[in-house]
């Protein structure tokens, strides 16, 4: 391994010399990689890809399109002046109708066959040209989310519970070998990659997990980087004591991989352990390498460079996205970059040779929280980020919903990195805003990276369980930006009426068109160079995957899964298990509409009809709805409003008691519309007539954790 400037570990970035990190493969494993290395390997399949940026054409042969994770295609033919005429050409239930589940898996097609993965976990495969099933695959150790197979050597690839790495004909789609890869975190839900021999797998959602390569031929692990360094490698001390061993920094999401230069480039999470997420006091330290991309030898998981992204997070704010690879001319000179960055609302675009900034990051000093032991700096690329990253303060009964960064009201407001103790405070993108999972797109024709993005505000402290609270009553919308890679500067931006930012992929192609599916079930194209809608098409379900395209004989078509996920709108997101293909001249319409996701976060409780409590709401008080009874202490939590959901017929007059037994002031604030902000003394009360049907949110201006919802029919 290269010799390491310590400085540059410090700072987030840590680069090899050039030559080095281009070098051939390492003959002994590096700290933090063990197991076998090279070895022989089959001839490529159809699915292989001898460079990163093979755009799709007869085949999408994987998650991301190619190995730079591009998803972009030199398919032309339907374009911006016959996209009117795109309709559907087939539709397969995947599963027979199912209409729930988590469905996160992407499509992929090779040699006319499209290989998909349902909410169930289940592999099927589907002519391209017809719609028929050709085979499936179900699991036996019960359901998981998947979020795609690889395919390649004559085999597609997928997971199972108890870390399982199955092998399935790509013909029959008969189990040719499976493997249990344990020791390194769930190896489960992660898409999986291949390239040339190896199966690149993430982990996810445990308290450590590394990157791991797999022998396409047997499942075999061939070498394995963890995201939490253990004693003696490289990163360990940057974690207090013992706290990399729960530190998190799982690689839940697929990798790129450059095999010119013979590297993969992961991402890594956000630390976690002593609590939760959002707690950093017993964790010391940058806590490496969570929160980066991390460039590893492709043969030997030879760590080449990292750049962490955000040191020390105490927000769930990591920037873990499938990285994008691209050859750009930045100031006169090609560059190989990657692309990182998502969640935080910022790109940052590096060297792939050196993890080198060729348009500037800076370090800038930040909020400090000295319990939570927070990073005196975090970087930020020169140019800004491409979302806001300040909560807006919009006065109560101005314009409803008003700007999609308002803060609920009551909260203590903040900014990107602002620290936390005890007192929540409420801040912008939001771990389940900027960016987060989905799928970018970069353009050969435009030069232009696509990202769907969240307006998710989120409140952190200590007092939250997890990574933070996304306050019930927010309005939960989003946005598609477009940003010059050569500039890192942002080409346009449009504002749309739902979060884009979980498995709501783009795709791009050579006719200048951009697709993206809705939680709403629609499919939108899009004009590449400035965003201006051109078609939309209902799938019948939330679509929480990319959109790909691929060629069969002379006809072209995309194709999109449409079955939905609960994030972030839970159940009221539609599900199904559409696997929709659309051609020019198609004989198929759109699927019936279904109900829109409701895009204001709940609030905890069900319903409960007013005559049930005198029509009264008890201000700092739970409430059991199957007794009727109300909490005997005080509370703080978000469901302290007995009851939290009240229905009522228009005209009825609610009232709202402090109860007497409380130990102080509390009140309600209705937000947006303002209709009232009162304040109450123990045993006080107040009381409003509501004379029009809707939903009126409100909080309490002494802890605005507390929020309740009146309901009027």
């Amino acid at each position: 391994m290269a010799n390491i400037d310590r400085r540059n570990v410090l700072k987030g970035v840590a680069a090899a010399a050039v030559a080095a990190a281009v070098a051939p493969a390492a003959s002994a494993a590096p700290a933090g990689a063990s197991g076998r290395h090279g070895g022989g390997h089959q001839p490529p399949s159809a699915a292989d890809l001898s460079r990163f940026d093979t755009p799709g054409d007869k085949d999408f042969p994987k998650v991301g399109g190619n190995l730079g994770n591009q998803n972009y295609s030199s398919l032309r033919r339907i374009d911006r002046g016959n996209i009117r005429r795109l309709r559907g050409a087939w539709v397969n239930r995947i599963e027979g109708g199912l209409a729930s589940g988590s469905s996160q898996s992407t499509a992929v097609a090779v040699d006319g066959v499209l290989y998909i993965e349902s909410a169930l976990g289940n592999v099927i495969a589907v002519d391209g040209a017809t719609g028929q099933t050709k085979w499936r695959y179900d699991q036996t150790r019960g359901t998981l989310t998947r979020r795609g197979v690889a395919v390649g050597g004559g085999y597609v690839f997928t997971k199972s519970n108890e870390n399982y790495v199955i092998a399935l004909d790509q013909e029959t789609g008969q189990v040719a070998w499976e493997h249990q890869v344990n020791g390194f975190g769930n190896i489960e839900k992660v898409a999986v990659v291949y390239h040339d021999g190896l199966l690149f797998c993430g982990t996810n959602d445990g308290p450590r997990g590394a990157a791991l390569a797999l022998d396409a031929h047997n499942g075999e692990v061939l070498w394995h980087f963890w995201g939490t360094p253990g004693p003696g490698e490289l990163g360990n001390d940057t974690w207090e004591g013992d706290s990399w061993m729960e530190g998190g920094a799982t690689p839940w999401i697929h990798p790129a991989v450059d095999p010119e230069l013979g590297l993969t480039y992961w991402t890594f999470g956000n630390a976690r352990g002593n609590n939760s997420s959002q707690d950093g006091s017993a964790r010391g330290g940058q806590n490496l390498f969570a929160n980066s991309l991390v460039a590893l030898d492709m043969r030997t998981g030879a760590y080449r460079w990292h750049f962490q992204s955000i040191h020390h997070d105490i927000w769930d704010m990591d920037n873990v996205m499938s990285p994008v690879l691209a050859d750009v001319s930045i100031r006169g000179r090609n560059r190989k970059v990657v692309i990182y960055g998502s969640k935080s609302g910022m790109f940052f675009i590096l060297d792939r040779i050196t993890g080198t900034a060729p348009l500037g990051i800076v370090e800038r000093p930040v909020p400090q929280e000295p319990r939570q032991k927070t990073w005196p700096t975090q970087p930020f690329p020169v140019q800004g980020g491409w979302t806001e990253q300040r909560i807006v303060d919009q006065p109560l009964g101005t314009d409803v919903p008003g700007d999609p960064n308002r803060a609920v009201p009551n909260y203590v407001q903040g900014a990107l990195y602002d620290p936390h103790w005890e007192t929540p405070i409420l801040s912008i993108p939001g771990h389940g805003g900027g960016g987060d999972w989905s799928h970018l797109s970069f353009s050969h024709r435009t030069g232009l990276v696509y990202n769907g993005f969240g307006y998710v505000a989120a409140a952190h402290s200590l007092t939250e369980s997890s990574n933070g609270l996304r306050p019930p009553g927010e309005y939960q919308t989003g946005g598609i930006v477009a940003v010059d890679v050569r500039t890192n500067l942002v080409k346009w931006k449009r504002r749309m009426p739902y979060s884009l930012a979980h498995g709501n992929g783009i795709l791009t192609t050579a006719s200048d068109l951009m697709f993206i599916g809705q939680p709403d079930g629609n499919l939108l194209a899009m004009d590449a160079r400035n965003g201006r809608e051109l078609w939309r098409f209902q799938t019948g379900a939330a679509i929480s995957s990319s959109p790909i395209m691929y060629r069969v004989g002379n006809k072209e078509y995309l194709a999109v899964y449409a079955g939905g996920t609960s994030i972030p709108y839970g159940n009221s997101a539609p599900r199904g298990d559409f696997l929709w293909a659309f051609e020019l001249g198609g004989d198929l319409g759109p699927a019936p509409t279904p109900p829109p996701p409701v895009i204001r976060r709940p609030v905890s409780g069900g319903p409960v009809e007013g005559t049930a409590v005198a029509n009264t709401v008890v201000i700092g008080r739970t409430y059991n709805a199957s007794t009727g009874e109300i909490g005997a202490t005080e509370s703080f939590a978000v469901a302290g409003m007995a009851p939290t959901h009240l229905r009522v017929p228009v005209g009825t007059a609610v009232t709202f008691t402090n109860h007497s037994g409380n130990a102080g002031v509390r009140g309600v604030t209705q937000f947006f519309e303002g209709l009232f902000n009162v304040r109450l003394a123990p045993g006080e009360s107040f009381q409003y007539t509501f004379t029009r049907v809707g939903e009126y949110f409100y909080n309490d201006p002494g802890s605005p954790r507390s929020t309740g919802k009146i309901e009027v029919y």
